[in-house]
């Protein structure tokens, strides 16, 4: 019977953030969040963080572990059904260019995020976070990452709200410099140029469609060959975790395992089975409207467990982090996609 009612008020947990889930997506239909290219999820984690700072202590405590349940394991099937975006035949449309630039802008970002984090003595999570948003595809990213370090929920907010401040503003930005010829580039430079180097896949859309059909279409293409480097970048750091634990244990450091994010292999290998096209694309829509509903109740949960006053005593290095990332992704990116001979 114990059982039971635990079960029962996980149930009500999770029933409860879809709820907000729902509301999100109902909002992000609105003309004013299409316009800004606010998405289901960053619209989730917003009433989250309102609910969660106002009305929380309202809520039943015996639902929290559906809150939970919604921002951890809901949050890892999400990004295995996020493959089903992708497939390998998208990456060989855009050429092995393309795959160069994207790999030389994710290292590059996340090494200036993480050396510059050290800099500014900040938390070294909420930097890593902070730089992976950056540097692949914005809150999916951050979200991935959080799961590999297991940190506390308001690390992983922060981190999300730099994308969604950077991630905007750059989307309205990348128009403008086209347009004004600031930036001597041809149409499939600016293609590569704007989906290397824009946060999130929805700002990515917003910023390219303005320009035409032809960066549109390469820009997204190359965004989403950035998503598909979550995966190794996900098992790398699971391995420098695991080792930094090892030194930290010292004696016991054989007990030091690597926690293996066995979501990122199921990520991949949804990937390769998209590959062959057995699904039919109104069935590959359904299952990328559930993911998105999915990725939205983990960005509603993560708000959820996040209080205004972590970003007080986060401060402004975060963001002072992101701005510089921001302004590396645009200048550094141009002299990268102008210079490289492979362009």
């Amino acid at each position: 019977m114990f059982l039971n009612n635990q079960r029962l008020h996980l149930i009500h947990g999770i029933l409860f953030v879809a709820l907000f889930a729902c509301a999100a997506f109902y909002i992000s239909e609105s003309s004013a969040m299409k316009y800004i290219s606010f998405s289901p999820l960053i619209i989730g984690i917003i009433l989250g963080m309102m609910y969660g700072n106002t009305l929380k202590k309202q809520m039943p405590a015996e639902w929290q572990p559906g809150i939970k349940f919604s921002s951890k394991k809901i949050l890892r099937l999400a990004i295995i059904l996020y493959g089903f975006r992708l497939t390998f035949q998208n990456i060989m449309a855009v050429g092995v260019e393309a795959i160069m630039l994207d790999l030389i802008i994710i290292t590059g970002t996340l090494c200036i995020g993480m050396l510059l984090g050290k800099f500014m003595k900040m938390d070294s999570e909420t930097a890593l976070l902070t730089s992976t948003g950056s540097a692949i595809c914005g809150a999916a990213a951050v979200l991935g990452m959080e799961s590999v370090l297991n940190n506390k929920a308001h690390k992983t907010a922060i981190a999300v709200s730099t994308v969604v401040i950077f991630g905007t503003t750059s989307m309205f930005l990348y128009p403008i410099m086209f347009r004004s010829g600031l930036f001597h580039l041809t149409d499939r430079q600016w293609g590569l140029y704007t989906g290397s180097t824009i946060h999130e896949v929805a700002h990515v859309v917003g910023a390219s469609n303005p320009m035409g059909e032809v960066i549109a279409g390469s820009a997204i293409i190359v965004k989403m060959i950035r998503v598909i480097f979550l995966a190794p970048v996900l098992l790398l750091f699971a391995f420098i975790v695991a080792r930094k634990a090892q030194k930290a244990n010292g004696d016991n450091a054989q007990d030091a395992k690597i926690t293996i994010p066995w979501f990122a292999f199921g990520f991949l290998a949804v990937i390769g089975f998209n590959s062959f096209n057995l699904l039919p694309q109104g069935v590959i829509s359904v299952i990328n409207y559930i993911d998105t509903f999915l990725l939205t109740m983990a960005m509603t949960g993560l708000g959820m467990e996040t209080h205004l006053r972590q970003f007080k005593e986060a401060g402004i290095k975060p963001f002072l982090l992101a701005f510089i990332l921001c302004v590396w992704l645009i200048v550094g990116g141009y002299f990268i996609v102008q210079h490289l001979p492979i362009f």
